[in-house]
């Protein structure tokens, strides 16, 4: 994807932000709020040391399990899609975009119960604050 293209249950913003500049706010933030950060992807570093050329793109993988356990616990399937994941990317335009699963795409496909749908959405304010100025 070389744009922003919609694309169904994915939310994507742009960042007025590099990727890895991005990606370290996003960090940086949740580290803050005490959200584990399970892993941070440097897709085009790998490419690059496999001697493949790619634009600047990096995924980071983090959650809380306070808040995921009891989504995994009332449906277990939705492990599948936790933790949750940003994906950070530089287009061929040089604009930089970060996008995530939709919170509620994620309560509609697994069918999560009303009073957990805030599990979920509790990151996207995170996820804003990272992009924006």
């Amino acid at each position: 994807m070389s744009t922003a293209a919609a694309i169904p249950g994915i939310v994507q913003l742009p960042s007025h932000h590099s990727v890895a500049e991005t990606v370290d706010r996003l960090e940086a933030i949740l580290k803050q709020r005490g959200i584990l950060v399970f892993a941070r992807i440097d897709f085009s570093g790998d490419a690059g040391r496999a001697g493949l050329s790619m634009r600047p793109e990096q995924m980071l993988i983090f959650g809380n399990p306070k808040a995921g356990t009891p989504l995994m616990l009332a449906v277990p399937a939705v492990g599948l899609d936790l933790p949750m994941k940003v994906l950070v990317w530089e287009d061929a335009k040089g604009s930089v975009w970060a996008a995530y699963k939709d919170p509620k795409y994620l309560v509609q496909r697994y069918g999560i119960a009303a009073d957990l749908t805030g599990n979920l959405a509790a990151v996207v304010p995170i996820i804003e604050r990272a992009a924006a100025e």
